[in-house]
Parts: C-alpha cells; structure tokens; sequence
C-alpha cells in the first residue's frame, strides 16, 4: 500500500474549539487541586498562631500582603466554582440538565454564582 499524501492528518486540539462544559470540567478539576494548595496554605497560617509570635508575624504578613491577598481571593473564587459545580454535578446525577443547552445555561449559572459570590464575600471582608 503506497503512502497518500493527501490523507489528512490526525485531528488535535489545536484544531478544534472545545465546548464550554469541557473547559468547565478541567476548570472543576485544576479548582480541586488549587483548593487542596491553598488549604495547606491556610492551615499553615493558622498553625502558625499556635507558634512563636515571630511565626505568626511572619505568615500574616504574608498573608496581608497585596499578594497574600490574591492568593485569598483565588482561593474564594476556586472555592465558589467548585461548590457551585459540585451542586451543578449533584443535578447530573440525577439525571437533570444533560442536554447541551441545560448543560451550556448551567455552566455560565456556576460562573455567574462564583463570580457574584466572591465578590460579594470581599466586599464584606473588606468592610468589616
């Protein structure tokens, strides 16, 4: 059998636009691991009181630092995604909203809610 040179190639992802719901699932899984992180991170702030003052001076200055900061509200954000597409799962299970519009509407809904949601948690930190 000769070789066709006009055969197309292998398909890739550079060659195809992938659907939101798959972005929204490695999103859900990347928000898992970046969850278990900032975790660590947390208890380590915390820990940190149970220490010597200087511990404890030295990881709340990092985490009042513009870049502690950012960390936290990742973290918030991270956190709200994954809840909200954790319930969004919980409907799957069931059978619920599996249909590629339902799917679609669902996945701006876990958006639009860890958006709101960690904006709203902000304002309040940053006010009291």
């Amino acid at each position: 059998m000769a070789w066709n040179d006009k055969r197309p190639l292998s398909p890739h992802l550079q060659h195809y636009k992938l659907p939101l719901t798959a972005y929204l699932s490695i999103a859900h899984r990347a928000c898992g691991v970046a969850n278990s992180a900032a975790i660590v991170l947390l208890v380590l702030l915390i820990a940190s009181a149970a220490g010597t003052p200087q511990s404890y001076e030295f990881m709340s200055g990092i985490a009042n630092s513009w870049f502690g900061k950012l960390i936290f509200f990742g973290f918030t954000v991270t956190l709200y995604y994954h809840m909200a597409n954790g319930i969004r799962h919980l409907f799957w299970d069931v059978g619920r909203g599996l249909d590629l519009e339902d799917a679609k509407k669902s996945g701006n809904a876990c958006l639009a809610g860890a958006a709101a949601l960690s904006v709203i948690t902000w304002m309040v930190a940053l006010a009291s």
